[in-house]
């Protein structure tokens, strides 16, 4: 099945999707249909993220009519054989259900979905405002291969947390291959799980008897060319039947590992790949280097003869590196200052004027915010304002114990 959100937040799906059975009320059956139909179950609301299974399908929706950045709704339908729905049983569902792990009261905020064949994970980070930014995996659904990465075979039908993963991680994209799972953190860590190493190859890869098997729990991918196995500026990643996609470097590399047959991890070759390779992104046909300083050659045609045209691009790159460092520290304060990832879409207003009032902003937010959103602002800065005090308490006693020390000092050499 297909499916999509328009510009108006309205999602729209088409091919074998769930439909209520004509025959029995509860009933779930999968009806094909060969152009876009509208999901009317979310009018009023605005689709923000949605995914799919074989036959399952996962969307986060606006609480309330809009969507201007607030907290989402997890919803769920279609096949429930594995527990796919996170709903907490097997019972197939014709028409969307909220998780209850997400719904509006949950203490976890909904940011990024993707669905395997039969499971499910979702990236969430706290709602509380006492503690640092918590950011988590949570999947559920078939088991059988470690695509859950709880380490166990089980299928679950609750939502359970990706216990695996650097506990101060904070995860910027997660994505599901058919039986694989994988995710990537701000600082460019990368971990994958599920079927043949998470790698997500079939069982006839070519690993050797001691290496062969599936990982239950989340296994570091590392990148070759950087010391401490980071990728620099990841953006995505994304996850093929038997392969998984890193965009890195703020978009400039690809990243490629998993099944080669076809040849579709790009990098000229049909062989599966066992570790990270960087796929021929830009064609190395073309004169490209990879190197510090890069050349590109426009070949342009005056007189009959070519002017090779070569551009010095390491200032660029420069800037590049920068702007990437920027938009990830934007990113990371404004989580903890607002409690949630900075979208494009709803930029401050008082950056139109070329100058971020946050005065003016934290106190839009708190006229806008309900009661429950206030009394954890309260919360939060209630925890703010004692750890301020204890620290200055502990200063104090430091200063007096050294005053103290002094004095004796002195009275010793009298």
């Amino acid at each position: 099945m297909s499916l999509a959100i328009d510009s108006l937040g309205a999602l729209w799906m088409w091919g074998n999707c769930p439909q209520p059975s004509k025959t029995d009320d509860m009933g779930f059956c999968l009806a094909s249909s060969v152009a876009p139909l509208p999901v009317w179950d979310f009018h009023g609301h605005t689709v923000v993220k949605v995914a799919c299974g074989n036959e399952h399908i996962v969307a986060a929706v606006s609480a309330g009519e809009m969507y201007t950045g607030g907290e989402l709704v997890c919803y769920s339908w279609g096949n429930n054989s594995h527990g796919q729905l996170g709903l907490g049983h097997t019972e197939n569902r014709p028409r969307p259900e909220v998780i209850p792990a997400f719904n509006q009261d949950s203490p976890w905020a909904v940011y990024e979905i993707s669905c395997g064949a039969f499971h499910t994970a979702i990236l969430t980070h706290s709602k509380s405002y006492d503690q640092e930014i918590n950011s988590r995996c949570w999947t559920f659904g078939l088991g059988d291969n470690g695509q859950l990465g709880h380490g166990t075979t089980v299928s679950a039908c609750l939502p359970e947390p990706v216990e695996g993963l650097a506990h101060d991680a904070i995860l910027i994209s997660v994505d599901c291959g058919l039986f694989h799972t994988s995710v990537v953190s701000v600082a460019g860590e990368v971990w994958s799980w599920g079927m043949e190493k998470g790698l997500g190859l079939c069982p006839d890869a070519s690993f050797s008897r001691h290496d062969a098997g599936d990982a239950l729990l989340p296994r570091r991918i590392l990148c070759s060319q950087s010391t401490g196995g980071n990728f620099a500026g990841p953006v995505q990643v994304a996850c093929g039947a038997a392969h998984t996609v890193l965009l890195a470097d703020d978009g400039y590399k690809i990243w490629v590992w998993g099944r080669g047959r076809s040849g579709v991890l790009g990098t000229g070759k049909t062989a599966d790949s066992f570790v990270p390779s960087v796929a021929m992104w830009p064609p190395l046909d073309e004169d490209f280097k990879e190197e510090g300083v890069g050349v590109r050659s426009d070949k342009l045609k005056s007189g009959g003869h070519e002017i090779g045209q070569r551009v010095e691009v390491n200032e660029v790159q420069l800037l590049r590196e920068k702007l990437a460092v920027m938009e990830r520290y934007a990113n990371v304060l404004h989580i903890s200052i607002f409690r949630k990832p900075l979208d494009e879409r709803n930029l401050p207003k008082s950056l139109e004027s070329g100058v971020f009032d946050i005065t003016r902003e934290l106190e839009n937010m708190m006229e806008s915010a309900d009661t429950d959103e206030l009394a954890r602002l309260e919360m939060f800065y209630r925890s703010v304002l004692s750890s301020v005090k204890d620290k200055l308490m502990r200063r104090r006693v430091q200063e007096m114990v050294k005053d103290c020390l002094v004095s004796l000092s002195k009275g010793r050499q009298q």
